[in-house]
This record gives structure tokens, sequence and C-alpha cells, in this order.
């Protein structure tokens, strides 16, 4: 199921912000030259589809990815404007550092980053912890989404029926 995102409503969260400095962490902008490092720890921590999605996200310009790091080290990321315009997502935190916030600040990284791109709304398509998008941005769900934008994927591996 996709849900929606009313991107007027969203403004920059001072606390999440001093949260982050707090634990350590920096949310930045991906750069080109980390294409490999990134895809190659997406796709060990969250599989081989939301690394190809990180791949695009890094490559657009500028790039429409977000990485969380902690320590100098790759903790997170968010990406949007890789599956379809306006769509936010992939999107995770390593399991050591979730309930860290990191997620609730990629998403608004992500979010208001759309927001200046001009959107009014943002997709989240397929939408897994739906509760959060509620909760953290009032997202909400669009009838009539399921399968959506997803449902022409290849999987892997291939079936030999």
């Amino acid at each position: 199921m996709d849900y929606l995102v009313n991107l007027s409503l969203l403004r920059p969260e001072p606390v999440l912000d001093e949260r982050m400095q707090r634990a350590g962490v920096t949310i930045r902008r991906a750069l080109a030259p980390e294409l490999e490092l990134v895809t190659d720890w997406v796709r060990k921590t969250f599989g081989a589809g939301w690394s190809s999605e990180t791949a695009v996200a890094i490559m657009r310009q500028p790039p429409t990815c977000f990485l969380a790091t902690r320590a100098e080290k790759l903790v997170g990321f968010s990406c949007h404007e890789s599956i379809a315009r306006g769509f936010f997502g992939p999107t995770g935190v390593e399991k050591a550092a979730r309930g860290l916030g990191i997620g609730h600040a990629l998403l608004l990284a992500s979010l208001l980053d759309l927001k200046t791109m001009g959107y009014g709304y943002a997709i989240i398509g397929d939408v897994g912890p739906s509760a959060f998008y509620e909760r953290t941005v009032g997202a909400t769900m669009i009838p009539n989404s399921e399968p959506g934008i997803y449902a022409g994927l290849l999987k892997w591996p291939p079936s030999h029926e």
C-alpha cells in the first residue's frame, strides 16, 4: 500500500537535529564518489533491489540520497526520486543503530528536499511500518494503491515454473 504526505505541513525539527548531535550522528547528502561504498553496504544490509534504487538516487544531480553516519561509519540511508518522481524510499537504518531517531531524521531530510524541489505531496511507496509514517509525518493511506508501482518488478531469483 502506498501513502501520501502533505509536504506543506512539514518543518525542520531542531529538537531532532539536537538529538542527532547528542548521538554523534551526521545526516548529509551522499556524494557521487561514495556510490560503490554506499550501494555495497545497502546490498549487504537490505538487499539488491534497494541497492539498485540507491544507485539511481546517488547518480542524480544533485543526489537524492541522504546518509546517516556515526563515528565515520555508515548506519543508515534514505532516497527519493529513485523509482519514480515524487516518491520517497527506499530507506533503512542498521539494526544496531535503531531507536536513536535516525530513521526519522533521514525521512525528514528526504521529504524536506522534495518540498524544496517544488512538490506539494510525496508518495511513500509500498509502506512497511505504516504507523511510523503516520505518526512522524502524518502520512495517509492512498486508496486503491495496491499493488502500486512495484507490481511489475522482476523477482530474484527467477522462478523456473
